[in-house]
């Protein structure tokens, strides 16, 4: 067991490095998060018919539905990686690298944002406007250059918790099942986690518990982006004292943290009206508007999404390593 240990924390390693050389492996199919979003998507149909229209019935079949995707998610990874082992450590080693490169998702976010920017610089806003509604739920047609590039930058900022540090804090404890368990929550929040008729009930259990799974990541996220802030050249104080004040603003007890640091670190302001479907929502504002957003705080918000990685990877993997010979000294 102490070698599956020492080569699951290598490959998380390791994945994140092939992550930030190669981005989101869309060659390789078929690609784990797709397969998890169509076990979710064939759960939903059959639960819905298994189960009574009523309110009490949809809220026990999104139950069901909120234990058995994440089991099935991770307990597939098991059965792969454990078979990957029985043939050779090394095999073991590369499918898990393989494996954790596809749950990072640092470079895919970084990619996407900076294509607003470069949407804005050789195409215009209309194009900018298309683009950044490839990322956000909000209505994109009317979105000013400034509305554009927050829209793209607390993209960056929310998903630095959801999309990366999340995932490597379950790796860090399970390695890819640990990945996969929580990229099947994660999953089932986008794909049914909201307030409408058709999932206020349904997809209740998978909101909470993806709510739950990310509370610590998502602090945890926050805090890192604050103290990777000053190395990066940008205002560590301002971020901690905009995270202590806003991080609470958000109805979601989870979004608010990365975004308010980011938010801080940039002495921008992120947050406020977005339209929904044609209905205008009033978000709350976090941050100071000390000065108007620019495109170039797309490529900081970057930064600081990898600096918060790297600061969390180096902290995780020496913890394991002290561990590890803790354990190897008999203690």
């Amino acid at each position: 067991m102490r070698l599956v240990w020492i080569l699951t924390m290598a490959a998380v390693l390791a994945g994140f490095g092939v992550d930030c050389l190669l981005g989101d492996p869309v060659w390789i199919l078929p690609h784990p998060v797709i397969l998890i979003g169509k076990l979710i998507s064939f759960s939903e149909k059959t639960l819905r018919k298994l189960f009574s229209k009523t309110d009490k019935g949809e809220l026990l079949a999104g139950l069901v539905m909120a234990i058995f995707v994440p089991v099935i998610s991770s307990g597939i990874a098991l059965g792969i990686l454990w078979g990957c082992y029985l043939i050779h450590p090394a095999v073991y080693f590369v499918i898990c690298t393989m494996m954790c490169w596809q749950i990072f998702a640092a470079r895919c976010l970084e990619q996407e944002a900076m294509k607003v920017v470069k949407c804005l610089e050789t195409e215009g806003l209309p194009a900018a406007r298309t683009q950044v509604g490839m990322l956000v739920g909000r209505d994109t047609e009317n979105l000013t250059e400034p509305q554009v590039l927050r829209a793209a930058v607390e993209t960056v900022a929310e998903n630095t918790s959801d999309g990366v540090i999340a995932p490597l804090f379950f790796m860090m404890l399970g390695g890819p099942v640990g990945g996969f368990f929580y990229k099947a929550i994660n999953t089932m929040d986008s794909m049914v986690g909201y307030k409408n008729d058709k999932y206020l009930y349904f997809g209740r259990c998978a909101a909470k518990l993806d709510d739950v799974v990310n509370y610590l990541p998502a602090r945890l996220s926050a805090l890192g982006m604050i103290l990777a802030a000053e190395n990066l050249g940008y205002d560590r104080k301002n971020a901690a004292r905009i995270w202590k004040r806003d991080r609470r603003k958000h109805a979601s007890p989870n979004s608010a943290e990365t975004e308010s640091a980011c938010a801080g670190a940039l002495h921008i302001r992120l947050g406020g009206p977005a339209s929904y479907f044609g209905v205008i929502h009033d978000k709350p504002t976090l941050g100071d508007p000390d000065r108007e957003i620019e495109r170039g705080d797309v490529r900081a918000s970057c930064r600081l999404m990898y600096g918060t990685t790297v600061f969390w990877l180096i902290i995780f993997e020496a913890a394991s390593l002290c561990l590890f010979f803790l354990g190897g000294c008999g203690i």
